[in-house]
């Protein structure tokens, strides 16, 4: 992906905290408030055209930042700088209906995402209505146009999701959210709730849909070979941090964290003949309400030293061996001859 490619979307220093709730005795007590550290400090850029793969273990941060850049969850501090919109982390909610028509995201489980209530006409006549996208006699043209792209046929026009498989909720859900035609689209985790037979399908339709419609898409997955296969550049996060990123070849084979070298040997093999793994994660994820002191990975890095529980490190740019422009936040990291300043 070029260097120069117009920026679309610009995160600095975004953070989200979630404050815990305090029983009478804390309170009585004046206890400090508590709080969940969702998102901490993350910067991201994310170019007009290119998909982003966002990645790492569960409870690490993925969708909180997601539901985050669409103004689900508040932001405690940064900017969200989405190009032509301005500044969406500080945007007023009446300010938020443009945002949303060039913002759109796909949710991981297609049961809950859809209202069970609703048939499918009125749920997308409903949007048409409300976002004004076009008159209303084209709402059923535009309606079977759209469902039509996600593969599914005129005649669902008057059902209800319940009468529908996970993987034709989720082409629904797709459609849903392209109806808007936006610019971004946040796909998080949009096959891990389905069969791995239907997992394929939904993912060469979101490649196919994203060249159709010239999308820009950020893909949120805890499937590393799903990442190498979708992606243009991958950004791997724990406990609500951004620990390296670069462009995905290079990210699989020069992995210079020692957290994104373990996820990379962790990652299921397709292999049957193959039972015994090298690579294991040790230990549990660390509670993002008490983050670990200096590099919030240290208590299961098996290359940790005193100054990795002392001291941050800081996320830094260098260009690798290849020319490539990276991200790493890590005191000592592998492969460090294959790094330049």
């Amino acid at each position: 992906m070029a260097q120069d490619q117009k920026m679309l979307l610009s995160v600095r220093d975004l953070t989200t905290l979630f404050p815990i709730r305090q029983t009478i005795f804390e309170k009585v007590q004046r206890k400090p408030q508590k709080y969940i550290r969702a998102v901490s400090g993350v910067s991201l850029d994310i170019r007009k055209g290119e998909t982003v793969g966002l990645v790492g273990e569960s409870g690490c941060g993925k969708s909180s930042l997601a539901k985050t850049l669409i103004r689900l969850n508040d932001p405690t501090s940064g900017i969200i700088d989405f190009a032509g919109i301005g500044d969406l982390a500080n945007a007023k909610r009446k300010d938020l209906r443009k945002m949303h028509r060039k913002i759109q995201m796909v949710f991981q489980d297609p049961y809950s995402s859809l209202n069970p209530r609703m048939t499918i006409r009125s749920m997308f006549y409903e949007i048409l209505s409300v976002y004004d996208l076009c008159d209303r006699t084209e709402y059923e043209q535009k309606t079977k146009e759209i469902l039509h792209m996600v593969g599914m046929p005129d005649d669902i026009l008057d059902r209800r999701p319940s009468a529908f498989s996970g993987g034709q909720r989720q082409r629904i859900g797709i459609a849903r959210a392209l109806i808007m035609e936006p610019e971004l689209l946040i796909a998080d985790e949009p096959v891990s709730a389905l069969d791995m037979s239907i997992q394929a399908q939904i993912i060469n339709l979101l490649m196919e849909l994203k060249t159709k419609m010239d999308l820009t898409m950020l893909f949120i997955s805890h499937d590393l070979r799903v990442m190498r296969y979708i992606s243009d550049r991958v950004v791997v996060m724990y406990l609500g941090k951004i620990m390296e990123e670069g462009p995905t070849d290079e990210m699989f084979s020069e992995p210079h964290h020692p957290y994104t070298d373990i996820l990379i040997h962790a990652a299921p093999l397709m292999n049957p003949e193959i039972r015994e793994r090298n690579y294991t994660i040790e230990g549990e994820t660390p509670s993002p309400i008490d983050i670990p002191s200096g590099c919030c990975f240290h208590p299961r890095c098996p290359y940790a030293t005193e100054e990795c529980r002392k001291k941050e490190p800081e996320l830094r740019t260098f260009k690798d061996a290849h020319g490539n422009m990276r991200q790493l936040a890590c005191h000592f990291p592998l492969n460090r001859e294959k790094m330049c300043p």
